[in-house]
């Protein structure tokens, strides 16, 4: 045996090879053929290329991907790798090579190379390191600082916090752990499942992967080798979700020409000399666009430059630069991976994570033999308070770096541990964290057996319990008394408030009450965002359009709208009037179920077309259950759409007892080929709350390949 590919019967790939490096190339290789376009798209997005083909489109995220430094801080990071870690180093290489082994044959598979004119690259050793740092970048939300920063000038600094939500952040996870006390086989439980953009084809990769030092099952990301967020050796298994750490500072910079250089302003009075150079980016149907590129001793500009005007205390700030570990310290922590598949029991995964970088994440792992971890991973920058709120002066003293956040460490509560961004272990490295129901309503489930297995799971995945509404029906309820309504009511609206007021607060699917708990929602966020209070905050920004989801006015009502509504005092803003007229509103509306208006909704590359095959059905955006504080975390945006283009991009259980009991799924196939068996297969399965097993048994798997 050299190689050897199988596959089970969803098309999931089951990787066996003589020693390490023969499993990476092989890993390489098989997301190569599977996931041709994608592997592309997320490497010309590295690398600040995607509008060469993709066109204007894709330009915001170019423009900030090249001034960020993406590539530079990822061939930085691989050389670091090189001298430090050497066998890691050549373990990401050999994948590299498995995916230029296989680029050219995924591509033939895949249309999309036709429909843009796009040939295939060739992949270098710091492309995975690109691949991670462009998925990771706004992980943590420091345009966040660029939303508080707004708050506190319009509205003042006690604004802040009436705001403070986890908001339209790009990430999330709910994650469990259940210790062998609690479940029915005596051995441990993890669960749970990664909240993200869903995207076609999906951002986890299903895999195995298989040599004579570990046999591991888990979830990849396209285009980096291992298995990093969640994964299980047979021995030991683990998982991970957003500790919402705040480990990025935004600087705002004083520039100035002298002939064609640039100097900055430091925070001991002193100009120094920035780097700088120019780029060209290729536009596909436009011009190509020059793009000058600074980067100061804080890190590089990200908006604006020399010519910004200066900023003042009634404009936003002009120019800011960034500053997060990678750029800092060169290391993207791609030590801990092959760490992390040869483990056998927690305290190898413990060891593996002390080499995690970014992003912070809070980490669940167990073992075979009864032991449990649950810390928090990554690296977290020593600095002043200011630093982590708002973007800081880069010429004032005391906003510099000082070391690091020794990662905090927990344990479990009667058996239990939950993370779902929530404030836990990870409280001290954070500003904003997610409201706490989706976490208490986790573990008030868990709490009421001790007998859990892993087929019991999806019933916790799929919970539709929505607490985040109380406070909006608590407004309803102060409309009058059940038969003694606010005589302002109409009948109609009279009916509908006591409909709601009666509802189980469940946003499934089939649910009329759901869909017109959604639409008061809506009404409400439209009404409080349109109030002139706020409109400061509803002006045009100049910040760049890649920001602009943390600075939209309505989104953060709508994720806010527990505090706004449960605010002492709301700047005069007649709140009952509001729900009144709300109410009324919406219950002249047509009768509707929440799946008939809450659709999935996922991205895609090409202007978020579907890419139809003449082989497979049209896609039907498919009616979900679930919202944004629902543990079943289906986001709608309240007050702008509720289709739903973030959700579970993967579930999965772990069982400690046995690692055949365990179950895994994702929104779409192991397959990104349109028109390809697998492409789309586990759709109905992953809209129905339903898993599919894990196999380990070689002989129930299908050959495909030697190689």
């Amino acid at each position: 045996m050299a190689t050897e590919t199988y596959r089970d019967r969803w098309g999931v790939p089951h990787l066996r090879a003589d020693n390490v490096l023969a499993l990476a190339r092989a890993q390489g290789r098989v997301t190569a053929r599977d996931r041709a376009w994608q592997l592309e798209v997320e490497r010309h997005r590295a690398r600040g290329t995607s509008a060469s083909f993709l066109g204007a489109t894709a330009l915001p995220w170019d423009v900030l991907a090249r001034r960020a430094r993406l590539a530079d801080t990822a061939r930085r990071c691989f050389e670091v790798l090189e001298r430090r870690d050497p066998e890691s180093a050549a373990w990401v290489r050999a994948y590299t090579e498995g995916v230029n082994d296989a680029l050219a044959d995924g591509a033939r598979r895949a249309p999309e190379f036709g429909r843009t004119g796009l040939a295939p690259g060739r992949w270098e050793p710091w492309h995975p390191l690109g691949v991670w740092l462009g998925a990771h970048l706004l992980f943590a939300g420091f345009p966040a600082k660029l939303w508080r920063e707004r708050v506190v000038r319009h509205l003042g600094p006690g604004a802040v916090a009436l705001f403070a939500t986890d908001g339209p952040g790009t990430s999330g996870s709910n994650g469990w752990l259940l210790s062998g006390a609690r479940t029915a086989s005596g051995r441990a439980l993890i669960a749970g499942d990664p909240h993200r953009f869903v995207e076609d084809p999906g951002v986890y990769q299903q895999i195995r992967l298989a040599c004579p030092e570990f046999d591991v099952v888990g979830l990849a990301v396209p285009g980096v080798p291992g298995i990093a967020h969640f994964g299980h050796t047979g021995t030991v298994a683990w998982a991970i979700t957003n500790a919402m750490a705040d480990y990025q500072d935004l600087y705002v910079e004083r520039l100035r020409r002298t002939g064609t250089a640039v100097d900055a302003l430091g925070p001991d009075g002193t100009w120094r000399r920035a780097a700088r150079h120019t780029e060209t980016i290729e536009v596909a149907g436009g011009e190509p666009l020059e793009l000058e590129v600074i980067e100061t001793d804080r890190g590089p500009v990200i908006t604006g430059g020399p010519a910004a005007p200066p900023a003042a205390a009634s404009a936003p700030p002009a120019t800011l630069s960034l500053r997060h570990p990678p750029r800092v310290t060169a290391d993207l922590g791609f030590g801990a991976l092959l760490p992390l598949l040869r483990a056998r029991r927690v305290e190898d995964v413990d060891r593996a994570f002390d080499a995690w970088a970014e992003p912070v994440n809070v980490v669940l792992a167990a073992d075979t033999a009864g032991g449990v971890l649950h810390r928090v991973a990554g690296r977290v920058p020593l600095r002043a308070e200011a630093n982590r709120v708002r973007p800081v002066p880069a010429w004032e003293p005391g906003h510099d770096w000082h070391g690091e956040h020794e990662p905090p460490r927990a344990g479990l509560t009667d058996g239990i541990a939950v993370m779902a961004n929530q404030r836990g272990p990870s409280a001290p490295l954070g500003v904003e964290f997610a409201p706490t129901h989706r976490a208490d309503r986790i573990r008030s489930l868990l709490t009421e057996r001790a007998d859990w297995s892993a087929d019991d799971m999806a019933a916790i995945h799929t919970d539709t319990h929505l607490a985040s509404a109380a406070p909006l029906l608590d407004r309803l309820a102060a409309l009058g008394a059940p038969d003694h309504p606010d005589p302002g009511l109409t009948p109609e609206a009279a009916r509908l408030r006591d409909r709601l007021l009666r509802w189980n607060r469940r946003m499934d699917a089939g649910s009329e009450e759901a869909a017109a708990f959604a639409a008061l929602r809506t009404a409400v966020v439209r009404r409080l965002a349109a109030h002139p209070v706020f409109a400061p905050l509803a002006e045009p920004s100049a910040h760049p359009e890649v920001f602009l989801p943390w600075l939209a006015l309505a989104p953060r009502i709508g994720f806010a709208l527990e505090n706004l509504l449960r605010a002492e005092e709301l700047y005069g803003v007649d709140r009952p009037a509001i729900v009144r007229a709300a109410l009324e509103e919406v219950a002249a509306l047509p009768a509707a179920a929440w799946g008939e208006r809450h659709r999935l909704a996922p991205w895609r590359a090409l202007d978020g077309t579907p890419h139809e095959d003449p082989r497979e059905a049209p896609f039907t955006e498919p009616g979900l259950s679930g919202d944004h504080d629902c543990v079943l975390c289906t986001s709608a945006v309240p007050g702008v759409t509720d289709r739903a283009a973030r959700g579970p991009v993967a579930r999965y259980v772990w069982d400690l007892g046995r690692r055949e009991n365990s179950r895994w799924v994702v929104p779409f196939g192991a397959d990104g080929v349109p028109g390809a068996p697998h492409h789309r297969d586990q759709l109905p399965l992953w809209t129905a709350g339903e898993l599919v097993p894990v196999v380990t048994d070689w002989a129930r798997l299908e050959k495909e390949t030697d190689a």
